[in-house]
């Protein structure tokens, strides 16, 4: 997948551009620092995927996304953004953005998302946190993606299928059940469930002696 990344943050470009060479189906073709500079690269390097970021000066994010949705349709732009208001979302992705992600994603969980985006199967923003917690949760310091992933637990998905589903890899879910086996004192997955479910974090767990 040929990427052209777009975000005027030097640390936040150079980030992205590690998480992204590490995969072997990722390269890199050309980065933008400012908005004037996206559509020229564009047409000079035809990238399958545009990672744009919304502000960016010279020309805003938005701009640039519906200007890259009129002259080039087939490329794929996925929205990069600090911005989790609700508005600004849903006006990207009416623009034709293929994917909206919080900037506080994972860097490791970000080609996974990419790909998904390219497949067409991503419909909502990447890395919203939920909007409330059970007050169990609370309790035992459990953040709201240990809490995502407790509830596909209790339905029985396994490491990969938990990835796949909250857009994250792998290496990820296992690094999160450890934290989670912890912070309920459980010794397996099986035993994570059964303890949220008794805190009252989880409802109807799969798994039930």
């Amino acid at each position: 997948m040929r990427v052209l990344i777009a975000d005027d943050h030097r640390l936040i470009a150079e980030g992205i551009k590690r998480a992204l060479d590490a995969e072997e189906d990722f390269e890199v073709v050309a980065e933008a620092s400012t908005g004037s500079q996206i559509l020229p690269l564009v047409r000079r390097t035809n990238p399958d995927l545009v990672l744009l970021d919304l502000r960016m000066p010279g020309l805003d994010g938005l701009s640039a996304l519906e200007q890259i949705k009129r002259d080039h349709p087939s490329i794929k732009v996925v929205i990069l953004s600090a911005s989790t208001e609700p508005a600004v979302i849903q006006s990207a992705l009416e623009r034709g953005a293929s994917a909206y992600v919080i900037k506080s994603v994972n860097p490791v969980d970000l080609p996974s998302t990419l790909r998904q985006a390219m497949d067409g199967t991503v419909f909502h923003a990447v890395g919203l946190p939920p909007k409330g917690l059970p007050s169990g949760a609370t309790e035992l310091g459990l953040t709201p993606r240990e809490i995502g992933i407790i509830q596909a637990l209790a339905r029985g998905l396994s490491n990969q299928a938990i990835g796949k589903e909250l857009f994250v890899a792998e290496q990820t879910v296992k690094f999160h059940l450890t934290n989670i086996y912890r912070k309920l004192d459980a010794a397996n997955r099986t035993e994570a469930v059964r303890l949220a479910y008794q805190r009252g974090i989880i409802e109807n767990p799969l798994y039930e002696d």
